[in-house]
C-alpha cells in the first residue's frame, strides 16, 4: 500500500432480542449455532467449538448485509496523515462520502516493538487518538468518547451511519517492517517479520499471540469492526518489500508464508471468541499483492480461509522502480507488456501467453480458492508516472531508464521518475530528497490535464506564480481499460484514472460477481470547482461506483461453478516443500494426501480439483497419478481481454496397486507454471461414489465416514433397468452424481463415466463427452 513518510440503541437491541426469542420459538427451537452456520460464508474457516455470530454481518446465503443500496463493497482508505496541520490540505472523516461507502480502513496502526497493535503515545498531537481542529465544520469532537483525533470522528459518524463498518488497518508499506516513532523517526523493529516469525525461521507463536490479543481489545476500545492486515510481503522472494526491512525480511524468507498462515489462523480464531463473546461478528481482511511475482513466492496464498476478503491491490503494476513504462492499474493485459516481454513471458510457452500485470489476471488467482464475492479489486486514486519517456505510443510500453536511485530504494537501476510539479504525493528518500516516481493525488492530475496550476501548490513548496510546459494530453487504452497523461514536450508519462475507467471496472465488478471495490486513498478523489476554476479533493470516482454497484444483482456467494456432492469425507490435500524464491519455477511443490477418514481408499480413487486460470492448464504431476486437465474454462491462446473463466479441473488416481488406509499418506510432485491460490472444489471417488472434502469449508456438507455412514441410500426417481444382461450394472439416474470411471446401464448399453457428472444423459454427450460407450448389454 502507497504510504508517505508518516438509549435509543438500548431499546432497539432488547426489540432485536426479543425478535430473537420469538424467531426460535417458532421455528421449534433451532439452535442458534445452527441458525449462525446458515449465515457462514462459502469457505470461511470457523473456530471449533465457537458458535460464531455470523448472521450479524452476513444473511443466510452467507453475503454481507450493507445496506439495501448497497449491494457491493466500496471500501475506502483512510490515512491518519492527512491533518492540515503540516500545510497541506486536510482530509478528514467528514470528508468522507459516507453514504457511497460501505467500508472504511483506517491507515495505518504499526507493531510496537513489544509485538501490541499501536497507533503511538496519546497526546493532542497524536492524529489517531489526540489531535482536534478546532473551527472546522464537521470536525467537532463527540464527548461520548473518552478518545479523540480520527478515531473519535469515525465513531460519530458511524452512528449517523451504521451501515458503515471501520477496521484499522495495521502495515502498510512503511510500517511493515517497523514503525515511526511519536518523533517521527522509524523505528526498525522488525513489525511483522519479527513479531511472526523467529530469526531462524520458525514460527514465532508467543509474538502472534501478543499481537492478536491486543488487537482484539484495541478494536473492541475504539469500536471497531475489525482489522485489516497489511503485510508487504510475506513472500519467499529476495528482496522484496520496503529496502529498510530487509535486514529482517531476507533472513526470514524460507518462514515468512508459515508465520503468515499463523499469524491469520491466530487472529481468526481469537476474533471469533471475543465475537462470540460480545454478540458480533468481527472481520478480519486483507490488502494482498496483485503482481505474478510475489505472490509466486506465496505459495498457494493458503490464509484465504481465515479472511472474511481479501482486498487485491491491483495497482503499482508499474512505476518508477523499474525502466518500462506502463499503467499503474490496467484491467486486462493486451499481449504488448514490455517489462512482460523483456522477461520472455509472451514467448515461453509454458506460460501459455499468459500476462499477469493486471487486474483481470490477480482476481482470477483468487478466485481459484475463494467465492467472487469475498473479493475486492483495488483501484488507485493517484498516478504513478515517468519522465524522459523513450518510445512506445504515447509514452505507452516506452522505456525510462536512470542510472540513479532513490538512497535507500535498495535497487542498482531504476526507471526515470517524474518529478516536480509531477509528483505531488512524493516520498522522500533516505537522505531526505524527493523521490521521483510520478506520484499525484488524481485531482491534481485532473488539473494538469486542464491546464490549471491549482491555488494549493504553494501548500506542496512550488511558487504561486508556477507555470506548467508543455500539454497534457489525455489518452485512453480501451484494451487495457487504462487512461494516461502524455506530455509530448516534457516526455512525462502519467497513468492516471477517471470517471471512464472507474465505471469499466465497476461494470465488470457487477458482471463476474465480485464483492467490490477498495480505494487507495479516498483523498485523492476529485470534483470540479466552478468558482475557483479548478479540481479539488472530492468523490466523483467513488459516486461512479456506488451509483453502478446500488442496483446490480447481489454478488457471487458460491466457490464452485457447479454441483458438488453433500457428503463430504475428512481427507487431508496439501501443497507444500515449495522450492523458495527464485527457485521455485516451475513450480513445484509436493502435494501430500492424507486419509483422515475410516475408510480404506482402493487403488484407482480419484481426485479432482479446480485451480485458477491465472495458470495456464498444464498442471502435471510427476509420480504416476495419471494427472490430466478434464475441464478449463479459458481456452485461448493468451489473456488479451481478460480471462475467460475461473477454473482449471484437474483429475488425479492413485496407482492401480497402491491403496490409502486411515491414517496414511501419499506424496505425488506436481507442477505449474504461474501462480495459483489454494486449489479448491475437491471430489474423491471411489466405490461408485463421490463425496466432497470437509477441508474445504463448503457451505452445505456433511462429514460422513464410509466406514460407518450407511451411504446416500437409493436414488428416490431411478430410470428402471432393462430386464436381461444390463440388470447387472446399476441403471443410471438424473439426479444421481458418479465420478469418474463409474458404470452404469442405459438403454440397453453400458457406459462409463471418464469424469465426474450430474444430469447428463449416457448417449448424447458425444465422443468427446463424459459417456464412453462400452457397448450393449
Amino acid at each position: 500500500m502507497l504510504s508517505p513518510t508518516r438509549a435509543k440503541t438500548s431499546l432497539l437491541a432488547a426489540g432485536a432480542a426479543v425478535a430473537g426469542l420469538l424467531l426460535s420459538s417458532l421455528s421449534g427451537g433451532v439452535s442458534h449455532a445452527a441458525d449462525n452456520e446458515l449465515c457462514r460464508p462459502d469457505g470461511l474457516y470457523k473456530t471449533p467449538g465457537v458458535d460464531v455470530p455470523y448472521c450479524s454481518v452476513y444473511d443466510t446465503e452467507g453475503r454481507e448485509k450493507m445496506g439495501a443500496d448497497h449491494q457491493r463493497r466500496v471500501i475506502g482508505y483512510f490515512t491518519g496523515w492527512r491533518t492540515g496541520k503540516n500545510g497541506e490540505p486536510a482530509y478528514l472523516a467528514s470528508d468522507i462520502p459516507w453514504d457511497k461507502v460501505t467500508h472504511l480502513n483506517y491507515a495505518f496502526a504499526h507493531i510496537g516493538s513489544d509485538n501490541k497493535i499501536s497507533v503511538g503515545s496519546d497526546g493532542e498531537k497524536n492524529a489517531a487518538t489526540g489531535m482536534t481542529w478546532p473551527g472546522v465544520a464537521g470536525a467537532e469532537m463527540d464527548p461520548a468518547y473518552a478518545y479523540k483525533g480520527h478515531f473519535n470522528l469515525l465513531s460519530k459518524f458511524k452512528k449517523q451511519h451504521p451501515d458503515v463498518k471501520t477496521l484499522v488497518s495495521v502495515g502498510g508499506w512503511a510500517e511493515t517492517g517497523g514503525y515511526f516513532a511519536d518523533n517521527g523517526d522509524r523505528v526498525n523493529s522488525g513489525g511483522f517479520y519479527s513479531m511472526a516469525t523467529n530469526a531462524d525461521g520458525s514460527v514465532n507463536q508467543a509474538g502472534i499471540d501478543t499481537f492478536a490479543d491486543s488487537t482484539v481489545a484495541f478494536i473492541k476500545k475504539y469500536g471497531f469492526n475489525g482489522v485489516d492486515i497489511d503485510y508487504e510481503y510475506p513472500t519467499t522472494m529476495k528482496d522484496a518489500g520496503n529496502p529498510l526491512d530487509f535486514s529482517f525480511s531476507n533472513g526470514r524468507r524460507a518462514g515468512l508464508v508459515k508465520g503468515y498462515a499463523a499469524l491469520m489462523k491466530s487472529l481468526r480464531e481469537k476474533l471469533d471468541r471475543a465475537g462470540a463473546a460480545d454478540g458480533r461478528h468481527y472481520l478480519l481482511t486483507v490488502a494482498a499483492p496483485s503482481s505474478g511475482y510475489l505472490l509466486r513466492g506465496m505459495e498457494t496464498f493458503q490464509v484465504q480461509k481465515y479472511l472474511d476478503y481479501v482486498n487485491i491491490m491491483s495497482y503499482d503494476l508499474h512505476g518508477a522502480w523499474n525502466e518500462y513504462v506502463g499503467p499503474n492499474a490496467s484491467l486486462f493485459d493486451d499481449g504488448k507488456d514490455a517489462e512482460l516481454a523483456a522477461a520472455g513471458v509472451y514467448s515461453t510457452a509454458q506460460y501459455g501467453g499468459t500476462g499477469y500485470l493486471n487486474t483481470d489476471w490477480a482476481y482470477h488467482y483468487f478466485r481459484g480458492s475463494m467465492p467472487a464475492g469475498r473479493i475486492n479489486i483495488g483501484l488507485p486514486y493517484y498516478t504513478r508516472g515517468h519522465k524522459n519517456v523513450q518510445g512506445g505510443t504515447d509514452g505507452l510500453w516506452g522505456k525510462a531508464p536512470s542510472t540513479n536511485c532513490p538512497a535507500g530504494a535498495g535497487l542498482t537501476k531504476c526507471g526515470d521518475g517524474a518529478s516536480g510539479i509531477d509528483n505531488l504525493w512524493h516520498d522522500k528518500d533516505t537522505a531526505g530528497k524527493e523521490s521521483p516516481a510520478g506520484s499525484n493525488p488524481m485531482w491534481h492530475a485532473k488539473n494538469l490535464e486542464k491546464g490549471v496550476v491549482g491555488d494549493y501548490v504553494t501548500q506542496y513548496g512550488f511558487p504561486a506564480d508556477t507555470k506548467l510546459t508543455g500539454t497534457y494530453a489525455r489518452k485512453y487504452d480501451s484494451t487495457l481499460v487504462a487512461p494516461w497523461l502524455w506530455n509530448a514536450e516534457k516526455k512525462v508519462f502519467l497513468s492516471t484514472e477517471d470517471e471512464q475507467s472507474v465505471k469499466a471496472k465497476a461494470d465488470y465488478v457487477v458482471d463476474k460477481g465480485i464483492g467490490g471495490t477498495m480505494v487507495w486513498e479516498l483523498a485523492g478523489d476529485y470534483d470540479w470547482n466552478a468558482t475557483k476554476g479548478q479540481y479539488e479533493i472530492g468523490d466523483s470516482l467513488t459516486t461512479a461506483m456506488y451509483d453502478t454497484f446500488k442496483s446490480a444483482s447481489p454478488y457471487g456467494a458460491k466457490r464452485s461453478t457447479v454441483t458438488l456432492p453433500t457428503k463430504a469425507l475428512d481427507i487431508g490435500v496439501d501443497f507444500g516443500q515449495f522450492p523458495l524464491g527464485d527457485s521455485n519455477y516451475p513450480i513445484s511443490p509436493k502435494l501430500k494426501i492424507t486419509n483422515n477418514s475410516k475408510a480404506t481408499l482402493p487403488g484407482g480413487t480419484e481426485f479432482q480439483f479446480d485451480y485458477a486460470t491465472s495458470a495456464p492448464a498444464n498442471a502435471k504431476d510427476q509420480s504416476g497419478f495419471s494427472t490430466t486437465i478434464v475441464r478449463s474454462d479459458h481456452t485461448a491462446a493468451n489473456n488479451i481481454g481478460g480471462l475467460k473463466g475461473d477454473y482449471n479441473r484437474v483429475s488425479l488416481k492413485l496407482p492401480a496397486w497402491q491403496t490409502l488406509a486411515p491414517g496414511a499418506s501419499v506424496e505425488l510432485d506436481f507442477v505449474y507454471y504461474l501462480p495459483t491460490s489454494t486449489p479448491s472444489n475437491w471430489t474423491v471417488t471411489f466405490g461408485g461414489q463421490s463425496y466432497a472434502l470437509a477441508g474445504d469449508l463448503a457451505r452445505g456438507t456433511t462429514v460422513v465416514d464410509p466406514g460407518t455412514d450407511p451411504g446416500p441410500g437409493p436414488d428416490p426417481s431411478p430410470t428402471p433397468s432393462p430386464g436381461g444382461p444390463c440388470a447387472a450394472t446399476p441403471a443410471w439416474s438424473a439426479s444421481a452424481e458418479y465420478g469418474g470411471s463409474t458404470t452404469v446401464s442405459h438403454k440397453a448399453h453400458t457406459w462409463k463415466s471418464k469424469w465426474w457428472t450430474k444430469g447428463e444423459e449416457p448417449g448424447t454427450t458425444g465422443e468427446w463427452g463424459v459417456w464412453q460407450d462400452l457397448g450393449a448389454c
